[in-house]
């Protein structure tokens, strides 16, 4: 592709999504630096309160689980500023971000329903109840491992003396907001530095064909699944090298044209979002999180998050496999 062919899609395809995604990032960083100046970390992590008190996770990790099932932007950058603030160490980091698997799937989980189920029917009841399965068995997995990986954290002072202290002092809202202005403004600076040359870097990949050959490699080289039917294959090739909806349309005309059935369809997704995961997550995952922690942080992260996602995808589909043969 000519640069001059790349010109017309500058903002489409470049600055209007670049200016949104630094919107909400910026939202998102005032909310979580608004919530910890008016010290209501506690009672957001209330909702989390038993798993993270069973996982000996900090006040932090439970309220970014909480916030996490209205946004991610926010919860995430909960625990970047607690880390640098050096509240929590990096294990903690690490675990409470996995830990969040189950809200954050749980916020994009009505797109994803009502996308599959006009199009595979029943099969996206099963389809979602797998994803969904996984999502839970991540979660879970985080706890007790956080168990053993992390000492016990001390039930907060104004728990042990049985004093609520959003009551003991009034809260300054505007002195909170100030506050927020402040760290913000500190922190803005860092997240353009890294999210804009690394959202146009992506922005090139893309257009210069570099994600094209990685996903259309993958696709070619299926032959290593021989379980998969030849109808199977087409969808896995569209999921992998253009998106989830187009498989998705293809397993609906496969269905109504009675080619294929239920388990192949959800066979075939699974698969295709296991393959799919890696250059997504370069393409989408890598920009937003560079933005929230350091570049070194925000790659290593990602590692463990897909790790983690396609090993639990795996596990489920396995078992979908062996129960269904």
């Amino acid at each position: 592709m000519q640069f001059a062919d790349i010109i017309p899609q500058l903002w489409p395809d470049l600055i209007w999504p670049l200016m949104r995604l630094i919107f909400f990032i910026s939202i998102g960083l005032i909310i979580a630096n608004f919530i910890e100046s008016l010290n209501w970390t506690s009672k957001i992590a209330t909702l989390a309160r038993p798993l993270i008190r069973f996982g000996n996770l900090s006040e932090t990790a439970g309220a970014s689980f909480s916030m996490a099932l209205f946004s991610g932007v926010s919860a995430n950058t909960m625990l970047s500023e607690a880390y640098e603030k050096k509240t929590i160490l990096k294990k903690e980091l690490i675990l409470a971000n996995l830990f969040n698997s189950l809200p954050t799937y749980f916020l994009h989980l009505p797109t994803v329903f009502f996308i599959t189920v006009p199009l595979i029917k029943g099969a996206a009841i099963i389809y979602v109840g797998i994803t969904l399965g996984a999502a839970i068995f991540r979660t879970v997995s985080i706890v007790i491992l956080s168990r053993f990986l992390l000492p016990a954290v001390p039930p907060p002072i104004s728990q042990q003396n049985g004093i609520d202290e959003h009551k003991k002092k009034k809260i300054d809202w505007a002195g909170a907001f100030k506050m927020s202005w402040k760290r913000f403004k500190k922190r803005i600076g860092k997240i353009l530095k890294y999210t804009v040359p690394i959202y146009i870097l992506v922005f090139l990949m893309q257009r210069t064909g570099i994600f094209a050959v990685l996903e259309s490699g993958m696709a070619e080289h299926l032959s290593f699944m021989p379980w998969l039917t030849p109808q199977s294959m087409g969808i896995i090739t569209l999921h992998i090298a253009a998106e989830f909806t187009a498989g998705l349309a293809v397993a609906g005309a496969l269905l109504q044209e009675g080619s294929i059935n239920y388990r192949e369809v959800v066979l075939a997704l699974l698969v295709g979002n296991v393959l799919s995961s890696p250059v997504r997550a370069i393409r989408h995952q890598l920009p937003y999180y560079s933005g929230i922690f350091q570049p070194k942080m925000a790659v290593e992260l990602i590692v463990y998050n897909q790790i983690f996602r396609v090993g639990s995808l795996i596990l489920m589909g396995c078992l979908y496999f062996v129960v269904t043969m």
